[in-house]
């Protein structure tokens, strides 16, 4: 497993060999923001990799043309990637994503209150 921090939630989420970010967190039970699943299009799960890149799998040429036609101008920087095609070959990434949540506390209901 391979570990990457995301800010600013401060959490660490293990990501298997193979695996894309998006489904680790998806797998996992975190809410990784998106609207289409995986499928590159809708451009929600996109992040910033803020460190690490070196951690990293490059984006192939599926991604950088999704981004390029439907990632808006300027949301598009040099570390920007779908999370849905993010992949790792070993720890130290930081990605950068608003609206990840850890997954539910068991001990709580859907209001968070204590069971």
């Amino acid at each position: 497993m391979t570990e990457v921090v995301i800010q600013p939630a401060g959490l660490t989420i293990d990501v298997g060999p193979g695996e894309t970010l998006a489904e680790s967190a998806w797998r996992q039970g975190y809410r990784w923001p998106t609207t289409c699943w995986g499928q590159a299009e809708c451009m929600v799960c996109a992040a910033l990799v803020t460190d690490g890149e070196i951690a990293t799998v490059p984006a192939d040429a599926d991604e950088e043309e999704a981004m390029r036609l439907r990632m808006p101008r300027h949301l598009r920087k040099p570390q920007s990637r779908l999370a849905c095609r993010l992949k790792f070959t070993g720890d130290g990434a930081v990605v950068e994503k608003k609206g990840v949540r850890p997954p539910p506390d068991p001990q709580t209901d859907p209001e968070g209150v204590t069971t």
